[in-house]
């Protein structure tokens, strides 16, 4: 499976939430409203989620390795960097 497209959204004024993402496989299958977080180590990509009763948060998609969930993040981190690079 092959990251055929990535869209980047960047959100202004917000000190944590710095971009909403959606990322394409194999020109067939999307997945929406990943969010890219400023943490305290740095940025991250966090994995669309739904609120729980309890209210915890549980991924409604997500890889099921680390290789996958690294290729899916460089790839969102890397058009993030450069949107925001032509947007300054």
């Amino acid at each position: 499976m092959e990251i055929t497209e990535v869209k980047v959204y960047p959100v202004k004024d917000n000190d944590k939430l710095k971009a909403y993402a959606s990322v394409v496989f194999d020109d067939c299958f999307v997945i929406r409203d990943l969010r890219v977080i400023h943490g305290t180590t740095g940025l991250f990509v966090a994995m669309p989620s739904r609120k729980r009763k309890d209210g915890t948060f549980r991924d409604t998609a997500h890889p099921l390795n680390m290789e996958t969930r690294d290729k899916i993040e460089q790839s969102i981190l890397d058009i993030y960097q450069q949107k925001i690079a032509t947007d300054a």
